[in-house]
C-alpha cells in the first residue's frame, strides 16, 4: 500500500482531490518503478486538481507532473533498482499518473539520471518550471544574449525565480518583472539587479517600437506583455516564451521581427529529447547556485495539495513548492 493523491470525478462532472491508499497493483503501466520522493506544484497542477480537473485525461487520477526518487524496479537495463532519477514532461500527471503519490510506474525512456551531487529534494526545488528555465538560458545562449540587462518576466513565480538566479550566476544582469512589490527583496536575493513593475509593462501603447532597452528575456507570461517588451529589445536580442499566463494571443506586430531582427524562442519542455533534457540538468547542477535554490523552497506534504492546487492559480504562489510524499 502507498499513499497518494487521487483526483476522482462523479457523474455531475464534480471533480474531488483526496488523500488515498491505493495498492501497488493499481499502478498504470511502465518499464520502471519508483519509490517517489519529491514533487512540486506546477500552474499545470492546479489546473489537474481544480474544479473541472482542466488537464487530466482520465479518471481517477494522481496528478503532479514531476517528481524525483530512487528506482525500485525496472525491466530497462538502463536503470537499476537504487538509481536517483528525474522526470519532467511527457504528460505525466495529465495523461498518465504522476509524482503526487509514494510510487509512480513509468517508460523508462522518460526518465533521466540524476545528476552527480544533486539530491532528489533539490531536482524537485527545480523542477519543471526550472528545468524549463534552464532550455530557456541555454536557448538564449545560443542565439546571443546582447549586451544589456536580461528581463525576467513573472520572476518571482517557478520558472522566472531559477531564470533569475542562474543569469545571475552566470553573470548577466537580470531586470525580475513582478507584479508584487513585496517580492523585491527575494528577487534581488536571488541575484535580480533591477525591479520592473509589471504595470510598465503592461501599459497599452501604439508604438511598435521603443528605447533599445533588454539584451534577452525569459518571458514566463505571454500576451500583452510579451506584446510590449518585444518593441523594446535590443536589435538582434531574442526573447525565449515558455509560458502562457497572460493568454495565448500575441497582439503585435511583425516591426520589430523586421526592422530589429528579433528573435522569439518558444520553449517547450514536455517532450524534450533525451539528451537535450541530459544536457539541462548537468547545466541545472553546474549553473545554478544551491543556496539560492534553497531561499526559493516552500515545503509541502500531499494533504496540502489540494489548496495549493487553488492558490498557484490565483498567482499566490511564490518560489518553488517541493512536496515532501512521505511527509
Amino acid at each position: 500500500m502507498f499513499q497518494a493523491l487521487v483526483v476522482e470525478k462523479d457523474e455531475a462532472g464534480k471533480t474531488s482531490a483526496a488523500v488515498q491508499s491505493l495498492d501497488a497493483d493499481q499502478l498504470p503501466d511502465g518499464d520502471v518503478t519508483i519509490a517517489v520522493e519529491y514533487s512540486t506544484v506546477n500552474y499545470k497542477d492546479g489546473l489537474c486538481i481544480g474544479p473541472g480537473g482542466g488537464l487530466v485525461r482520465n479518471y481517477p487520477h494522481v496528478p503532479g507532473i514531476d517528481f524525483a526518487g530512487i528506482v525500485e524496479a525496472s525491466d530497462d537495463d538502463r536503470y537499476k533498482p537504487g538509481d536517483k532519477v528525474v522526470l519532467t514532461g511527457w504528460r505525466v500527471g495529465e495523461a498518465h499518473w504522476g509524482g503526487y503519490a509514494q510510487k509512480a510506474r513509468v517508460k523508462a525512456d522518460w526518465l533521466v539520471p540524476l545528476p552527480e551531487g544533486l539530491s532528489t529534494r533539490q531536482a524537485m526545488a527545480v523542477g519543471t518550471a526550472g528545468f524549463t528555465a534552464m532550455l530557456a538560458v541555454i536557448a538564449l545562449e545560443d542565439h546571443g544574449i546582447k549586451d544589456g540587462p536580461v528581463l525576467v518576466t513573472g520572476a518571482a513565480g517557478g520558472v522566472g525565480s531559477v531564470a533569475t538566479a542562474i543569469l545571475a550566476n552566470l553573470g548577466y544582469k537580470v531586470a525580475g518583472v513582478t507584479g508584487r512589490p513585496e517580492a523585491a527583496d527575494y528577487l534581488t536575493s536571488l541575484g535580480a539587479s533591477q525591479i520592473v513593475a509589471r504595470e510598465e509593462l503592461n501599459e497599452t501603447t501604439k508604438r511598435p517600437l521603443e528605447a533599445e532597452t533588454w539584451g534577452g528575456c525569459v518571458d514566463a507570461v505571454g500576451g500583452e506583455m510579451l506584446a510590449r517588451l518585444l518593441g523594446q529589445m535590443q536589435y538582434g536580442a531574442s526573447v525565449a516564451a515558455v509560458g502562457l499566463a497572460g493568454g495565448a494571443g500575441l497582439p503585435a506586430t511583425v516591426i520589430p521581427f523586421l526592422l530589429r531582427g528579433v528573435n522569439l524562442l518558444g520553449i517547450d519542455s514536455v517532450m524534450q529529447p533525451y539528451d537535450s533534457r541530459v544536457q539541462a540538468w548537468a547545466r541545472i547542477a553546474n549553473d545554478l547556485p544551491m543556496d539560492k535554490l534553497e531561499a526559493m523552497i516552500q515545503p509541502a506534504t500531499l494533504s496540502d495539495l489540494p489548496k495549493l492546487g487553488a492558490d498557484i492559480l490565483k498567482g499566490q504562489v511564490k518560489g518553488r513548492v517541493v512536496v515532501d510524499v512521505n511527509g
